[in-house]
């Protein structure tokens, strides 16, 4: 029996990756584009301590807590509908951000652009499944598509330092407006539609504890992370625990439900996920510690700090492009352990990172480090959207994405506390002794403190004082760099031996076996592509096994 070969995408789909870049592209720069202009706006609108943070975390809170919602409903809805109707709402939402005139609005402001947010990365990402079929052309295009991520979380507090020299903070939500206008020109005629046609009706309860549990989870870790053990945190923490629990608990009850929690059944989709929260862990852990070397240790400027890690930036774009080539050779998870191992090795190397001379080793470490960790976010998450059925594949974007949050949030919870318990542990008794007793007290709590009180002593008494503030941070780094390495390095090891027998990318599984086989294959996709485009029950295909990285079919 004939084959018919996947089709190929072309020049529409290619132009149709270019708009889904955009957004995604603008969804990170949002998240990092307010790290330099906060000092301006709080001064501008009056905004107490508080308030500030609210304005910095809230969006971060609001994208994280409606991933999954939003990449259901885009399964329901349409997919394409859900971007145009979240490029909408985001440059409505940027145009009030922008504009606002007191911290009350700004925050109101920056809730709408999380919700918006968060409407438009599942989307994309699913989106990309539709309109690349072929595996080797689905999973570049993917690889592409996550490298806006990586670009622009460098790229913000650099963008947002050159337009805060020439224009009001306002202007950087601004960026914002025209790219959403493009996205809304352009999208509906390149790219296509797709919706479940058979899914019942978003389930109202499964929301609010989506919710429910999401939000008191991100919450709680960061307020773990400002201020430790406080009831604050441990309280919100249990009862994201909580709302978990009866959430995952009423999925398993509904015919249709916000997310089909037998997907994490599936080995490999638990450990694809298993692995970008892992790196996502250590990754975000890494940036936190670097910027504040070069700011707070090598007393940089923020612009300079902000260049530092281009390198970095140039690094993870070119390993973007070239993991994909690679894995069609290699089988994707010996391309995702050797990247791992290189991400070890560098992590070793930052636990001896020298006290005083330390800026060239973290630069050059650092692009290493986002060159071999670009396989496992590129490879990771093509896996996971490719285990799935095409209609459940809104779903699992929000949950690979959802990981990169939480991951992000739980490393500087956990390893961050770790450097900064170091620290101070390592700085008691060895501060000068010309210090006042606040002084002494701020310089001991953080090395940013410490760069605040050496910002108004003379050079003199401000270099007695570095000199044992960057031995002791130095020391957290050290311990930091060693437990991310033991950490990565374990979820590595389940990562490849979970994931090894998948072929490389675009070739069939080898544990198939007779001739027909092939054909078998052909078919299982095709009944699998049927089931979405006329509304046929998903539930009969819950969960598709990714042979070579793309081309996927009905386990057993």
């Amino acid at each position: 029996m004939a084959v018919e070969a996947v089709p190929k995408a072309g020049r529409k789909e290619w132009i149709g990756l270019a708009v889904l870049a955009l957004p995604t592209l603008l969804v990170a720069l949002d998240v990092f584009v307010l790290l330099l202009a906060l000092p301006h706006l709080a001064a501008d609108l009056g905004a107490s301590s508080t308030e500030q943070l609210w304005i910095m975390d809230i969006y971060g809170f609001m994208v994280a807590g409606f991933l999954v919602t939003m990449g259901t409903l885009g399964d329901r809805i349409g997919r394409r509908k859900l971007l145009m109707i979240g490029s909408a709402a985001f440059g409505a939402a940027s145009l009030l951000a922008a504009f606002s005139t007191s911290p009350g609005m700004l925050i109101a402001a920056r809730v709408l652009l999380g919700v918006a947010g968060a409407s438009l990365t599942p989307s994309t990402l699913s989106l990309i499944t539709v309109m690349f079929k072929d595996a080797k052309q689905r999973t570049m295009a993917i690889s592409l598509w996550a490298s806006c991520f990586t670009i622009g979380a460098i790229v913000g507090p650099l963008l947002g330092g050159v337009m805060l020299e020439f224009f009001w903070w306002g202007s950087l939500f601004l960026i914002g407006v025209p790219i959403m206008a493009l996205t809304l020109i352009v999208g509906p005629r390149v790219l296509p539609e797709f919706r479940n046609a058979g899914a019942g009706r978003l389930d109202v309860a499964s929301v609010a504890l989506s919710l429910g549990t999401t939000l008191p989870l991100i919450y709680g870790v960061k307020e773990f992370a400002r201020d430790g053990w406080t009831l604050t945190a441990v309280t919100t923490v249990l009862l994201g625990v909580v709302l978990g629990v009866l959430f995952v608990q009423r999925q398993r009850t509904l015919a249709e439900p916000l997310l089909d929690v037998r997907l994490f059944a599936h080995g490999r989709f638990s450990a694809a996920l298993l692995g970008l929260l892992a790196y996502s862990l250590i990754g975000g852990t890494v940036m936190l510690f670097m910027t504040q070397y070069f700011q707070a240790v090598q007393d940089m400027p923020p612009f300079r700090a902000g260049l530092g890690l281009l390198p970095g930036m140039a690094a993870a774009t070119v390993a973007f492009a070239v993991c994909p080539i690679i894995a069609r050779h290699v089988r994707p998870a010996y391309v995702i352990g050797a990247g791992i191992a290189g991400v070890v090795a560098v992590l070793l190397t930052f636990s001896r990172l020298d006290p005083e001379g330390g800026t060239a080793v973290l630069i050059v470490g650092f692009a290493i480090f986002s060159f071999c960790g670009a396989p496992i976010v590129a490879l990771g998450t093509d896996m996971v959207v490719s285990t799935v059925p095409p209609e459940k594949a809104g779903a699992a974007g929000g949950l690979s994405q959802m990981s990169n949050e939480f991951g992000a949030a739980l490393g500087v919870a956990t390893l961050g506390t770790l450097g900064l318990a170091v620290y101070r542990n390592r700085i008691e008794g060895d501060l000068p002794s010309g210090l006042s007793g606040s002084e002494a007290a701020v310089a001991g709590d953080s090395v940013v403190g410490a760069a605040t009180v050496a910002d108004g002593l003379s050079p003199q008494a401000a270099e007695t004082l570095m000199e044992p503030v960057r031995v002791a941070f130095t020391g957290g780094i050290h311990i930091v760099g060693l437990v991310s390495a033991i950490l990565i390095a374990l979820a590595g090891a389940v990562f490849v031996f979970m994931l090894r027998d998948i072929p490389p990318v675009g070739r069939q599984a080898e544990d198939t076996t007779g001739d027909d086989a092939p054909a078998q294959d052909a078919r299982a996709d095709a009944l699998a592509a049927g089931a979405s485009a006329d509304g046929a029950d998903p539930a009969t295909v819950p969960v598709r096994e990714a042979d070579a990285g793309g081309a996927a079919r009905p386990p057993g």
